[in-house]
């Protein structure tokens, strides 16, 4: 951790300009040694940018660049940090990597920059994985949760709520001490007041992830109905691209094909799923049981219906399908529209009354209609508006840190209910703080640090 460090910064391949970032003890003096410019790095003050040249050993001219100057700790990193802004050029970008290295850089580790950062204490841990969360937001629901956690709105609500435990375990530590001389530190209705608030406000943070799983991960949709019907080639045109093999063979699509797409401002993770239909095919039943499955997971379930196809064999697929429908948002979609008049779509409106969903005629072949279909998809997704003051759990680690802490809490509650001994009433509420700071960074080990930055990316 005390090597100096050097990446790509900017996305691979060719673009305008590229950004390769050097952070350590040695930073400056490594960049000096490749740099020519008016003065040297050593000389500039911190957050300046400096024009200048790179060259190689045998002082050939590798490019024209500027270089930004960040010295500790005033950097990301806290360390002496130097950022060299290039021509996007592949040749370019691996030649100054090339001679950083010669001068006495090694390449950074995924997310080594962020782990150094934490380790300097320049954020906590929620922080650092905040970032990966703020360049991986794909909507303005996951920016806003994203930059909210890296501002530390996530992480001073936890502080809080330790700084309370961390109270309350002291009144009780201290009257245990004096146990023999029948002192009273901990009024027992103020503690009881105090779970029941930490309680609260634990439980809402758990709440949360529900809606920060949605944030972050996408609405799951399901598009479901029998084989050809056109899910296949609606699915393409949600996403504006080929993913899924269209044919009118029956049976094409065998297993789940998912995607994401932003619409509106909501990221949808779209999922195509096999036809459903009576068949002997082993491996077309697989993707069929698969269908069954995601239906179960999806949040809204597009029923995809071939206008064509008699209403009595729709009722029939009803009986299997209808079932998985409790508690989902579900539109039936009428496919291929195009070849009937109003008259018939009219009719065609009464196909399963029993089924109280919003109806919409489509032609997935000409396109028409699918703006509509997009307008009540954004409408059917229900997220709320979320303030940048809105504390929303959206990592997985997080939430089940918290459902631990809610547990350790609950139980803590149960023991001034029950008047338990404080003893193991501290042993509960020390729990609870544990996990809370297991979030923060506060109590961590290098396997847990080691799982968050190995999925970040290089450069960053």
């Amino acid at each position: 951790m005390d090597d100096t460090i050097c990446a790509i910064s900017t996305a691979p391949g060719v673009g305008g300009i590229a950004v390769i970032r050097i952070s350590g003890n040695d930073a400056i003096e490594i960049c000096d040694k490749i740099f020519k410019g008016r003065k040297r790095l050593s000389e500039t003050e911190s957050n300046k940018v400096v024009f200048g040249t790179i060259v190689s050993r045998n002082d050939e001219i590798i490019d024209d660049v500027l270089i930004t100057v960040f010295r500790t700790p005033h950097s990301f990193t806290g360390e002496d940090t130097v950022e060299i802004s290039c021509h996007g050029s592949i040749y370019i970008q691996q030649k100054i990597v090339e001679l950083l290295l010669d001068k006495g850089a090694r390449l950074a580790q995924a997310g080594e920059f962020t782990r150094r950062a934490f380790r300097n204490g320049k954020f906590d841990l929620s922080q650092a994985e905040a970032v990966a969360d703020l360049i991986a937001s794909s909507s303005q629901a996951s920016h806003r949760v994203a930059m909210n956690q890296m501002r530390g709105g996530f992480a001073q609500k936890l502080v809080e709520l330790r700084d309370k435990l961390l109270q309350f375990v002291s009144l009780i530590e201290l009257e245990l001490d004096f146990s023999e001389e029948d002192v009273e530190f901990a009024n027992r209705e103020k503690l009881y007041e105090l779970t029941q608030e930490i309680e609260t406000n634990i439980a809402r943070l758990t709440d949360s992830f529900q809606l920060g799983n949605v944030i972050k991960s996408g609405i799951p949709v399901a598009i479901i109905g029998e084989t050809n019907a056109g899910k296949s080639t609606l699915l393409n045109l949600l996403l504006n691209e080929e993913k899924a093999i269209v044919s009118d063979i029956h049976g094409t699509t065998r297993d789940v094909i998912e995607d994401t797409m932003n619409i509106g401002g909501v990221t949808f993770r779209f999922i195509d799923t096999a036809g459903i239909r009576q068949t002997t095919d082993t491996i077309e039943s697989l993707g069929i049981e698969r269908t069954f499955r995601k239906i179960e997971q999806a949040s809204i379930v597009l029923w995809l219906i071939d206008l064509m196809t008699p209403p009595e064999q729709i009722e029939a697929l009803a009986v299997s399908i209808v079932p998985k429908l409790a508690n989902k948002h579900v539109m039936l979609v009428f496919n291929k529209a195009d070849l009937f008049s109003n008259e018939e779509i009219a009719l065609k409106n009464n196909i399963l009354p029993q089924i109280k969903a919003e109806r919409l005629f489509i032609s997935a072949k000409n396109r028409q209609n699918i703006e509509q279909l997009q307008h009540l998809l954004v409408k059917s997704a229900e997220i709320p508006v979320i303030g940048e003051e809105d504390v929303i759990v959206t990592n997985l680690r997080h939430y089940e840190a918290l459902s631990k802490a809610l547990e350790a809490i609950r139980r803590a509650k149960e023991c001034l209910e029950l008047n338990i001994s404080y003893d193991f009433l501290s042993q509960d509420i020390r729990e609870c703080s544990h996990f809370l700071g297991e979030i923060v960074g506060s109590i961590t080990n290098d396997e847990i640090l080691g799982n968050i930055f190995e999925k970040f990316c290089i450069g960053k």
